[in-house]
Protein backbone atom coordinates (compact mmCIF):
# COMPACT_ATOMS: atom_id res chain seq x y z
CA UNK A 1 0.00 0.00 0.00
CA UNK A 2 1.51 3.50 -0.88
CA UNK A 3 2.79 5.54 1.70
CA UNK A 4 1.47 8.34 0.13
CA UNK A 5 -2.35 8.95 0.59
CA UNK A 6 -4.62 11.47 -1.04
CA UNK A 7 -5.36 14.17 1.09
CA UNK A 8 -8.17 16.82 0.72
CA UNK A 9 -5.82 19.44 -0.06
CA UNK A 10 -3.85 17.46 -2.51
CA UNK A 11 -7.40 16.32 -4.14
CA UNK A 12 -8.93 17.55 -7.89
CA UNK A 13 -12.44 18.05 -8.04
CA UNK A 14 -12.76 17.18 -11.78
CA UNK A 15 -15.64 18.79 -14.23
CA UNK A 16 -18.73 16.90 -15.29
CA UNK A 17 -18.50 15.78 -18.31
CA UNK A 18 -20.71 13.55 -20.23
CA UNK A 19 -19.04 9.73 -20.95
CA UNK A 20 -18.34 8.16 -24.32
CA UNK A 21 -16.76 5.40 -25.28
CA UNK A 22 -13.49 5.14 -27.59
CA UNK A 23 -13.24 1.52 -28.54
CA UNK A 24 -12.31 -0.42 -25.00
CA UNK A 25 -12.11 3.19 -23.39
CA UNK A 26 -14.29 5.13 -21.49
CA UNK A 27 -13.54 8.99 -21.63
CA UNK A 28 -15.63 12.01 -19.98
CA UNK A 29 -17.61 11.65 -16.41
CA UNK A 30 -15.37 9.22 -14.07
CA UNK A 31 -13.65 7.59 -16.10
CA UNK A 32 -9.84 7.69 -15.96
CA UNK A 33 -8.27 10.54 -17.99
CA UNK A 34 -6.54 8.44 -20.96
CA UNK A 35 -2.99 9.14 -22.62
CA UNK A 36 -2.71 9.35 -25.98
CA UNK A 37 -0.17 9.88 -29.01
CA UNK A 38 -0.22 9.60 -32.62
CA UNK A 39 1.99 7.50 -35.41
CA UNK A 40 4.12 9.33 -37.27
CA UNK A 41 5.10 6.40 -39.72
CA UNK A 42 3.62 6.43 -43.15
CA UNK A 43 0.21 4.48 -42.46
CA UNK A 44 0.38 2.44 -45.56
CA UNK A 45 3.02 0.90 -44.23
CA UNK A 46 1.54 -1.00 -42.09
CA UNK A 47 4.42 -3.22 -40.60
CA UNK A 48 5.71 -0.44 -39.75
CA UNK A 49 2.53 1.89 -37.79
CA UNK A 50 2.14 -1.50 -36.17
CA UNK A 51 5.56 -1.78 -34.50
CA UNK A 52 4.73 2.00 -33.39
CA UNK A 53 2.16 1.47 -31.58
CA UNK A 54 2.92 -1.69 -30.09
CA UNK A 55 5.53 0.51 -28.45
CA UNK A 56 3.19 3.09 -27.51
CA UNK A 57 1.27 0.07 -26.04
CA UNK A 58 3.89 -0.79 -23.93
CA UNK A 59 4.66 2.33 -22.26
CA UNK A 60 0.76 2.39 -21.34
CA UNK A 61 -1.08 4.49 -24.29
CA UNK A 62 -4.63 3.94 -23.92
CA UNK A 63 -5.59 5.18 -27.55
CA UNK A 64 -3.51 6.15 -30.26
CA UNK A 65 -4.36 8.21 -33.48
CA UNK A 66 -3.13 7.26 -37.07
CA UNK A 67 -3.37 10.06 -40.01
CA UNK A 68 -5.67 8.54 -42.77
CA UNK A 69 -4.59 11.31 -45.52
CA UNK A 70 -5.20 8.44 -48.58
CA UNK A 71 -7.05 6.00 -49.80
CA UNK A 72 -3.56 3.70 -49.21
CA UNK A 73 -4.15 4.66 -45.99
CA UNK A 74 -7.75 3.51 -44.77
CA UNK A 75 -7.11 -0.03 -47.20
CA UNK A 76 -4.40 -0.66 -44.83
CA UNK A 77 -6.36 0.47 -41.64
CA UNK A 78 -8.10 -3.07 -41.07
CA UNK A 79 -4.92 -5.05 -40.70
CA UNK A 80 -3.47 -2.56 -38.11
CA UNK A 81 -6.90 -2.51 -36.23
CA UNK A 82 -6.31 -5.83 -35.81
CA UNK A 83 -2.90 -6.72 -35.10
CA UNK A 84 -3.10 -3.71 -32.17
CA UNK A 85 -4.95 -4.04 -29.06
CA UNK A 86 -5.30 -0.41 -28.58
CA UNK A 87 -8.31 1.97 -29.59
CA UNK A 88 -7.06 3.91 -32.79
CA UNK A 89 -8.65 7.01 -33.83
CA UNK A 90 -8.25 7.50 -37.33
CA UNK A 91 -7.31 10.89 -38.16
CA UNK A 92 -9.45 12.86 -41.15
CA UNK A 93 -8.69 15.99 -42.35
CA UNK A 94 -11.46 17.39 -45.44
CA UNK A 95 -12.37 13.77 -47.67
CA UNK A 96 -14.98 13.08 -46.35
CA UNK A 97 -14.58 9.44 -47.66
CA UNK A 98 -12.08 8.74 -45.93
CA UNK A 99 -14.28 9.44 -42.64
CA UNK A 100 -16.52 6.31 -44.10
CA UNK A 101 -13.57 3.84 -44.80
CA UNK A 102 -11.92 4.44 -41.49
CA UNK A 103 -14.80 4.24 -40.01
CA UNK A 104 -16.08 0.66 -42.01
CA UNK A 105 -12.31 -0.57 -41.08
CA UNK A 106 -12.74 -0.54 -37.36
CA UNK A 107 -11.33 3.09 -36.45
CA UNK A 108 -12.44 3.67 -32.62
CA UNK A 109 -12.65 7.14 -33.49
CA UNK A 110 -12.80 9.63 -35.87
CA UNK A 111 -10.66 12.51 -36.17
CA UNK A 112 -12.71 15.38 -37.98
CA UNK A 113 -14.10 18.56 -38.24
CA UNK A 114 -17.74 17.82 -39.74
CA UNK A 115 -18.07 21.44 -40.98
CA UNK A 116 -14.74 20.80 -43.25
CA UNK A 117 -16.12 17.96 -45.48
CA UNK A 118 -18.31 19.23 -47.73
CA UNK A 119 -22.39 19.20 -47.75
CA UNK A 120 -25.35 17.89 -45.51
CA UNK A 121 -25.31 14.74 -47.82
CA UNK A 122 -21.74 14.19 -46.88
CA UNK A 123 -21.62 14.87 -43.49
CA UNK A 124 -25.06 12.76 -42.64
CA UNK A 125 -23.10 9.62 -44.59
CA UNK A 126 -19.91 10.31 -42.37
CA UNK A 127 -22.20 10.45 -38.88
CA UNK A 128 -24.14 7.52 -40.34
CA UNK A 129 -20.84 5.23 -40.57
CA UNK A 130 -19.92 6.30 -37.08
CA UNK A 131 -23.18 5.62 -36.14
CA UNK A 132 -23.43 2.35 -37.67
CA UNK A 133 -19.72 1.20 -36.48
CA UNK A 134 -19.90 2.78 -32.96
CA UNK A 135 -17.58 5.08 -33.60
CA UNK A 136 -16.95 8.09 -31.57
CA UNK A 137 -15.49 11.51 -33.49
CA UNK A 138 -13.18 14.48 -32.12
CA UNK A 139 -14.03 17.49 -33.08
CA UNK A 140 -10.80 18.82 -33.46
CA UNK A 141 -10.43 23.26 -33.50
CA UNK A 142 -6.71 24.20 -34.00
CA UNK A 143 -5.68 27.93 -33.78
CA UNK A 144 -3.50 27.43 -36.69
CA UNK A 145 -6.58 26.10 -39.33
CA UNK A 146 -9.66 28.53 -37.99
CA UNK A 147 -11.88 29.06 -40.79
CA UNK A 148 -11.85 32.10 -42.63
CA UNK A 149 -15.34 33.96 -41.48
CA UNK A 150 -13.87 33.32 -37.83
CA UNK A 151 -10.71 35.08 -38.48
CA UNK A 152 -12.46 38.15 -40.34
CA UNK A 153 -14.67 38.33 -37.38
CA UNK A 154 -12.03 38.32 -34.77
CA UNK A 155 -9.24 39.52 -36.34
CA UNK A 156 -7.26 36.94 -35.30
CA UNK A 157 -6.98 33.33 -33.21
CA UNK A 158 -8.17 33.95 -29.99
CA UNK A 159 -10.30 31.95 -27.65
CA UNK A 160 -13.78 33.19 -28.41
CA UNK A 161 -12.57 32.34 -32.06
CA UNK A 162 -12.32 28.80 -30.86
CA UNK A 163 -14.80 28.26 -29.19
CA UNK A 164 -17.35 29.32 -31.69
CA UNK A 165 -15.79 27.00 -34.17
CA UNK A 166 -15.80 24.26 -32.09
CA UNK A 167 -19.37 24.66 -31.36
CA UNK A 168 -20.61 25.17 -34.70
CA UNK A 169 -18.92 21.71 -35.41
CA UNK A 170 -20.35 20.32 -31.80
CA UNK A 171 -23.96 21.69 -33.28
CA UNK A 172 -23.93 20.11 -37.19
CA UNK A 173 -23.19 16.50 -35.14
CA UNK A 174 -26.14 17.17 -32.10
CA UNK A 175 -28.40 18.20 -35.39
CA UNK A 176 -27.52 14.79 -36.61
CA UNK A 177 -28.95 13.24 -33.49
CA UNK A 178 -24.87 12.23 -32.61
CA UNK A 179 -23.74 13.11 -29.22
CA UNK A 180 -20.59 10.68 -29.00
CA UNK A 181 -18.33 13.55 -29.51
CA UNK A 182 -15.09 15.01 -27.71
CA UNK A 183 -13.92 18.08 -28.62
CA UNK A 184 -10.05 20.07 -28.48
CA UNK A 185 -9.42 23.37 -28.92
CA UNK A 186 -5.31 23.33 -29.29
CA UNK A 187 -3.20 26.23 -29.77
CA UNK A 188 0.84 26.60 -29.84
CA UNK A 189 0.17 29.56 -27.66
CA UNK A 190 -0.14 28.08 -23.67
CA UNK A 191 -2.30 31.26 -23.10
CA UNK A 192 -4.51 30.64 -25.90
CA UNK A 193 -4.91 26.96 -25.32
CA UNK A 194 -5.51 27.55 -21.38
CA UNK A 195 -8.03 30.21 -21.76
CA UNK A 196 -9.99 28.45 -25.28
CA UNK A 197 -10.20 25.27 -23.19
CA UNK A 198 -11.59 27.45 -19.94
CA UNK A 199 -13.97 28.78 -21.82
CA UNK A 200 -15.44 25.83 -23.47
CA UNK A 201 -15.89 24.17 -20.40
CA UNK A 202 -18.08 26.41 -19.46
CA UNK A 203 -20.08 26.41 -22.86
CA UNK A 204 -20.09 22.23 -22.81
CA UNK A 205 -20.79 19.08 -21.08
CA UNK A 206 -19.14 16.89 -23.89
CA UNK A 207 -15.96 15.26 -22.72
CA UNK A 208 -12.51 17.31 -23.93
CA UNK A 209 -9.55 16.07 -25.09
CA UNK A 210 -6.36 18.77 -24.10
CA UNK A 211 -2.88 19.26 -25.47
CA UNK A 212 -0.95 22.40 -26.85
CA UNK A 213 -0.13 21.68 -29.97
CA UNK A 214 2.95 21.83 -32.16
CA UNK A 215 4.75 22.45 -28.73
CA UNK A 216 8.04 21.47 -29.90
CA UNK A 217 10.91 19.43 -28.81
CA UNK A 218 11.23 17.01 -26.00
CA UNK A 219 12.74 19.03 -23.27
CA UNK A 220 10.80 22.82 -24.41
CA UNK A 221 7.27 20.74 -25.42
CA UNK A 222 7.50 19.02 -22.00
CA UNK A 223 7.39 22.27 -20.48
CA UNK A 224 5.03 23.85 -22.49
CA UNK A 225 2.33 21.01 -22.24
CA UNK A 226 3.16 20.93 -18.55
CA UNK A 227 2.23 24.34 -17.78
CA UNK A 228 -1.13 24.07 -19.96
CA UNK A 229 -1.86 21.03 -19.38
CA UNK A 230 -1.41 21.08 -15.89
CA UNK A 231 -3.33 24.33 -15.24
CA UNK A 232 -6.56 22.76 -16.86
CA UNK A 233 -6.02 19.49 -15.24
CA UNK A 234 -5.57 20.92 -11.65
CA UNK A 235 -8.76 23.30 -12.44
CA UNK A 236 -10.67 19.61 -13.32
CA UNK A 237 -10.81 20.49 -16.62
CA UNK A 238 -9.83 17.55 -19.09
CA UNK A 239 -10.88 13.84 -20.24
CA UNK A 240 -8.00 12.61 -21.99
CA UNK A 241 -4.72 14.35 -23.07
CA UNK A 242 -2.26 14.22 -25.80
CA UNK A 243 1.38 15.78 -25.57
CA UNK A 244 2.44 17.20 -28.69
CA UNK A 245 6.48 16.63 -28.89
CA UNK A 246 8.77 16.68 -32.31
CA UNK A 247 10.41 13.27 -30.49
CA UNK A 248 9.49 9.79 -30.21
CA UNK A 249 5.49 9.30 -29.27
CA UNK A 250 6.55 6.68 -26.71
CA UNK A 251 7.89 10.17 -24.69
CA UNK A 252 4.55 11.82 -25.29
CA UNK A 253 3.34 8.56 -23.48
CA UNK A 254 5.15 9.02 -20.68
CA UNK A 255 5.27 12.63 -20.29
CA UNK A 256 1.47 12.42 -20.28
CA UNK A 257 1.32 10.04 -17.29
CA UNK A 258 4.29 11.96 -15.34
CA UNK A 259 1.98 15.04 -15.75
CA UNK A 260 -1.37 13.29 -14.31
CA UNK A 261 0.89 11.41 -11.68
CA UNK A 262 2.19 14.87 -10.41
CA UNK A 263 -1.34 15.60 -9.68
CA UNK A 264 -2.45 12.30 -8.18
CA UNK A 265 -5.01 11.81 -11.67
CA UNK A 266 -3.36 8.85 -12.53
CA UNK A 267 -0.36 6.37 -11.05
CA UNK A 268 0.84 3.85 -13.56
CA UNK A 269 4.85 3.41 -13.49
CA UNK A 270 6.92 4.08 -10.78
CA UNK A 271 7.05 7.45 -9.07
CA UNK A 272 10.80 8.39 -8.30
CA UNK A 273 11.31 11.41 -6.09
CA UNK A 274 14.56 12.29 -6.11
CA UNK A 275 16.36 15.35 -5.29
CA UNK A 276 18.54 17.22 -7.57
CA UNK A 277 22.44 16.50 -5.45
CA UNK A 278 24.56 18.69 -3.80
CA UNK A 279 28.15 18.10 -2.13
CA UNK A 280 26.38 15.83 0.92
CA UNK A 281 25.07 13.15 -1.54
CA UNK A 282 26.81 9.65 -0.31
CA UNK A 283 26.09 8.52 -4.36
CA UNK A 284 26.33 9.71 -7.55
CA UNK A 285 22.34 10.77 -7.44
CA UNK A 286 21.64 11.70 -10.99
CA UNK A 287 23.28 8.60 -12.97
CA UNK A 288 21.68 6.81 -10.78
CA UNK A 289 18.44 8.09 -11.42
CA UNK A 290 18.73 8.20 -14.81
CA UNK A 291 19.76 4.46 -14.71
CA UNK A 292 16.27 3.76 -12.76
CA UNK A 293 14.34 5.48 -14.98
CA UNK A 294 15.43 3.44 -17.74
CA UNK A 295 15.58 -0.15 -15.82
CA UNK A 296 12.16 0.68 -14.21
CA UNK A 297 10.39 1.87 -17.28
CA UNK A 298 8.54 -1.69 -17.60
CA UNK A 299 6.76 -1.44 -14.91
CA UNK A 300 2.92 -0.60 -14.68
CA UNK A 301 1.66 -0.75 -10.68
CA UNK A 302 2.17 2.43 -8.86
CA UNK A 303 4.91 2.44 -6.94
CA UNK A 304 6.87 5.22 -5.35
CA UNK A 305 10.24 5.43 -4.94
CA UNK A 306 12.89 7.88 -3.11
CA UNK A 307 16.17 8.10 -3.82
CA UNK A 308 18.04 10.39 -1.82
CA UNK A 309 21.65 11.36 -1.43
CA UNK A 310 22.06 11.87 2.15
CA UNK A 311 20.14 11.66 5.23
CA UNK A 312 19.16 15.67 5.99
CA UNK A 313 15.80 14.97 3.77
CA UNK A 314 16.13 11.35 2.82
CA UNK A 315 14.73 9.68 5.86
CA UNK A 316 11.42 12.22 6.03
CA UNK A 317 11.01 11.29 1.88
CA UNK A 318 11.12 7.87 2.97
CA UNK A 319 8.84 7.56 4.60
CA UNK A 320 5.99 8.50 2.83
CA UNK A 321 7.20 6.19 -0.25
CA UNK A 322 6.78 2.41 -0.60
CA UNK A 323 10.16 1.65 -1.33
CA UNK A 324 13.39 4.43 -0.70
CA UNK A 325 17.06 4.55 -0.76
CA UNK A 326 18.95 7.39 1.39
CA UNK A 327 22.77 7.32 1.57
CA UNK A 328 25.07 9.01 4.04
CA UNK A 329 27.10 6.00 5.08
CA UNK A 330 30.64 5.05 3.87
CA UNK A 331 30.07 3.57 0.26
CA UNK A 332 26.35 2.68 1.55
CA UNK A 333 22.84 3.59 2.55
CA UNK A 334 19.70 2.24 4.05
CA UNK A 335 16.93 0.63 1.82
CA UNK A 336 13.57 1.79 3.61
CA UNK A 337 10.74 -0.65 2.85
CA UNK A 338 7.03 1.00 3.31
CA UNK A 339 8.57 3.91 4.91
CA UNK A 340 10.53 2.13 7.62
CA UNK A 341 14.32 1.53 7.54
CA UNK A 342 14.85 -2.30 6.77
CA UNK A 343 18.69 -2.71 5.63
CA UNK A 344 21.66 -1.45 4.61
CA UNK A 345 23.02 -1.78 0.83
CA UNK A 346 26.60 -0.78 -0.27
CA UNK A 347 26.16 1.36 -3.59
CA UNK A 348 27.73 -0.64 -5.75
CA UNK A 349 24.88 -2.94 -5.36
CA UNK A 350 22.24 -0.92 -4.70
CA UNK A 351 20.79 -0.14 -8.84
CA UNK A 352 20.10 -3.65 -8.95
CA UNK A 353 18.99 -4.26 -5.71
CA UNK A 354 16.37 -1.50 -5.91
CA UNK A 355 15.37 -2.58 -9.12
CA UNK A 356 15.02 -6.34 -8.01
CA UNK A 357 12.64 -5.12 -4.84
CA UNK A 358 10.80 -3.14 -7.00
CA UNK A 359 9.90 -6.19 -9.23
CA UNK A 360 9.09 -7.79 -6.65
CA UNK A 361 6.69 -5.41 -4.76
CA UNK A 362 5.29 -5.05 -8.49
CA UNK A 363 4.52 -8.54 -8.58
CA UNK A 364 3.16 -8.76 -5.04
CA UNK A 365 0.65 -5.96 -6.22
CA UNK A 366 -0.38 -7.44 -9.45
CA UNK A 367 -0.90 -10.66 -7.45
CA UNK A 368 -3.20 -9.00 -4.78
CA UNK A 369 -4.91 -7.28 -7.45
CA UNK A 370 -5.71 -10.51 -9.70
CA UNK A 371 -6.84 -12.28 -5.94
CA UNK A 372 -9.36 -9.30 -5.38
CA UNK A 373 -10.38 -9.79 -8.78
CA UNK A 374 -11.22 -13.70 -8.54
CA UNK A 375 -12.62 -13.05 -5.28
CA UNK A 376 -14.83 -10.83 -6.43
CA UNK A 377 -15.86 -12.46 -9.68
CA UNK A 378 -16.79 -15.65 -7.51
CA UNK A 379 -18.92 -13.49 -5.10
CA UNK A 380 -21.02 -12.31 -8.28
Amino acid sequence: MSQNPIRPWRSIERRASRKIRVGSVEVGGDAPISVQSMTNTPTDDAGATIAQIQEMEEAGADIVRVSCPDEAATAAFPGIVKAVSVPLVADIHFHYRRGVEAADAGAACLRINPGNIGSQDRIREVVDAARANGCAIRIGVNAGSLERHLLEKYGEPCPEAMVESALDHARILDDHGFHDYKISVKASDVFLTVAAYMALAEATQAPLHLGVTEAGGLRGGTVKSSIGLGSLLWAGIGDTIRVSLSADPVEEIRVGYDILKSLNLRTRGVNIIACPSCARQGFDVIKTVETLEERLAHISEPISLSIIGCVVNGPGEAAMTDLGFTGGGKEAGMMYMAGKPDHKVSNDDMVEHIVEQVEKKAEEMRAAREAEGAAKTAAE
